[in-house]
């Protein structure tokens, strides 16, 4: 690998490059931008950091050198270099001389290659050979009889990433099994280890640089390549190349594994038998010098992208702080004024604009949203005028009294109230709540016009999703006062830890005969609240903070909460008219939000296709 004496002192990798050397150094330096601005959710760990981000443009870029160099397309042919077809005629007079010393075993012959079976074409003074051709041990390892006090390790999957070797998974084996161990299956310097079972394990390999004598042998699912009169390092780069890693797919034409998607298995009759290209000795040297000093850049690429990026993050939450930190309305005003006015550079990412969503809200539950208007009628004679109603259909034995509820503490209230707010809990604002019933069910949603039971996934996200139901069988009766009804309040009393006490309000013309399942809430709401402000409190930061405390469970993902939890939900309520207000606001900011959100997945989008197309084009 490269050290950093190819960086530059103004601190910038990709002025180190050498722009005498071929293609590659412009395609890195004319499409920095596609490089490091193309990125996306990590779905799995690879080669890099453990950053949740993935940096596309430079996995491209990494995957494109690769290409390149296996290709000879990454450095000059020099016309002195002894050509590969003499090499492999060396590398067979010595297997064969091996071979009459019994010092290995005679390899079964294989067909000669096709011209079909060549993946591309290679330049003047490169042959195409097979794996076998150049080794002179291809095997699996063995399944080990394990003996933590054994003074030789084991090499397994878990030790080849990537980035390296990690040998602290290795186990170790009894002394006594040695002996079953025949000399060749101790681990060399300079052999290949190739994972060879499992889907997302198989087709990692690494190059064993360093090994003392007799230290380490290989279990049964690594396959160990020792090459001869070859640099293995050019044959780990083939491999690691897209052209072979592609190909470790079991719906892949030209398949190296069989086996089905979730267990796949790479045969040391495939690994025999994978076709390579060999360079003459001399330039097998150049280009794996040439990669890791372009690897080497990739690194310091993708530490700079990712502290970029870090940078950012850190920025963003410090602006948006200031706006919840906010002392006055002319501050806040102030501060609002500072972000609007770089949008286009704060929120560019998805995670910065989930922020600023999330600033949003909690702007929207403290009061910082909206001015407060002094000629609305305050919090304190809503509250009131609730309490009368609810006085009234008790007395009307239309619902049941509830028990009366501790008052709010001090060290339950996060913050300070605007004027005309007041402090309550989310049974202050309903005037009734109660949770639905869970018969057997079938185990399909229902027929039109069939009464169904909801499944809690129906108020997963916010959004009222009715088809998320279960048919009642026909030889139970329904339970109509179970029935959901357009502006209800429904919350998920048992999910998962980010979803549970999720709400939604049911919009109005909602399917009828559908019921509330035990594990939902229904409250309903005083006609005198804006429900979308409930619903706005309810899934605040601050009231996830609150049932993430409360919320019970026999496991870490699944949770629970109950509904005396539930009712006790402290609530800051604005007058009438500033619910309005605010719901009106917090729906115009998330608009904004999502057209963000769908310029940054089409600049991506268009990110990505220029990472392709210069990948593709560099490879024509």
């Amino acid at each position: 690998m490269a050290s950093n004496s190819h960086s530059r002192a103004d601190g910038n990798p990709v002025s180190a490059l050498n722009t005498d050397n071929l293609i590659t150094d412009n395609l890195i330096t004319d499409n920095i931008d596609v490089w490091t601005s193309a990125i996306q959710k990590r779905n799995s760990q690879g080669r890099g950091s453990n950053s949740k981000v993935e940096l596309v443009g430079i996995k491209k870029l990494r995957e494109l050198i690769l290409e390149l160099a296996v290709r000879g397309k990454l450095v000059p042919q020099e016309p002195n270099d002894e050509p590969a077809s003499v090499l492999l005629e060396k590398i067979a007079a010595e297997k064969a001389q091996l071979v009459a010393d019994k010092k290995i075993k005679k390899q079964k012959a294989l067909p000669e290659i096709t011209d079909q079976e060549k993946q591309f074409e290679v330049p003047e003074g490169w042959e195409w050979c097979y794996l076998q051709d150049v080794s002179t041990y291809i095997q699996r390892g063995k399944g080990p009889k394990y003996d933590e006090n054994g003074q030789v390790k084991v090499i397994s999957q878990k030790c080849i990433q990537w980035s390296g070797f990690n040998l602290e998974p290795a186990r170790r084996i009894s002394d006594e099994s040695l002996d079953k161990y025949q000399e060749e299956r101790f681990l060399q310097p300079r052999d290949l280890l190739w994972n060879s079972t499992g889907t997302g394990t198989a087709g990692r390999i690494n190059l064993l640089d360093h090994v003392e004598n007799k230290t380490l042998v290989a279990d049964s699912h690594v396959t160990v390549i020792r090459t001869i009169y070859i640099d293995a390092a050019f044959i780990k780069n083939f491999i690691t190349a897209p052209g072979v890693q592609y190909r470790i797919e079991p719906g892949n034409e030209n398949s190296l594994v069989s086996g089905t998607t979730n267990q796949v298995e790479l045969n040391t009759s495939a690994v025999m038998s994978l076709e390579i290209p060999i360079p003459p000795l001399a330039e097998q040297h150049r280009i794996v010098a040439k990669v890791d000093e372009l690897m080497a850049l990739c690194d310091q690429l993708e530490q700079q992208t990712e502290q970029s990026l870090t940078a950012h993050q850190t920025l963003v939450e410090v602006l948006l702080a200031t706006l919840t930190d906010s002392t006055s309305a002319g501050d806040f005003q102030s501060n609002w004024q500072c972000i609007s006015e770089h949008f286009d550079a704060l929120f560019t990412t998805e995670h910065s604009i989930e922020q600023l969503k999330q600033t949003i809200l909690q702007l929207a539950v403290m009061g910082k949203l909206v001015p407060q208007n002094p000629s609305d009628e305050p919090a304190s004679k809503l509250l009131e005028k609730i309490a009368e109603e609810k006085a009234q259909l008790i007395k009307d034995k239309k619902i049941k009294k509830q028990k009366p509820l501790p008052e709010i503490t001090d060290e339950e209230k996060p913050f300070e109230l605007p004027n005309g707010w007041e402090w309550c809990n989310l049974e202050d604002t309903a005037l009734n709540s109660e949770a639905g019933w869970s018969p057997k069910c079938l185990p399909t949603p229902r027929e039109t016009n069939r009464w169904g039971v909801l499944k809690v996934s129906a108020v997963t996200w916010g959004i009222y999703n009715p088809n998320e139901n279960k048919e009642l069988p026909s030889g139970l009766e329904p339970r109509p006062q179970y029935e959901v009804q357009s502006g209800d309040f429904l919350i998920s009393r048992a999910n998962t830890a980010e979803l549970v006490a999720k709400a939604v309000i049911v919009p109005i013309d909602s399917p009828k005969k559908l019921m509330m399942s035990d594990k939902i809430i229904r409250f309903v709401l005083s006609p005198k609240v804006e429900g979308a402000f409930i619903t706005l409190v309810n899934n605040s930061l601050i009231s996830r903070a609150y049932y993430s405390e409360v919320a019970g469970g026999t496991s870490s993902s699944m949770k629970n909460v109950s509904r005396e939890q539930i009712r006790r939900l402290v609530i800051a309520l604005p007058p009438l008219a500033e619910q309005h207000r605010i719901v009106a606001k917090v729906d115009e900011l998330m608009a904004l939000c999502d057209q963000l959100k769908t310029r940054l997945c089409d600049a991506q989008t268009t990110q990505h296709h220029l990472a392709d197309a210069v990948v593709e084009n560099a490879l024509d």
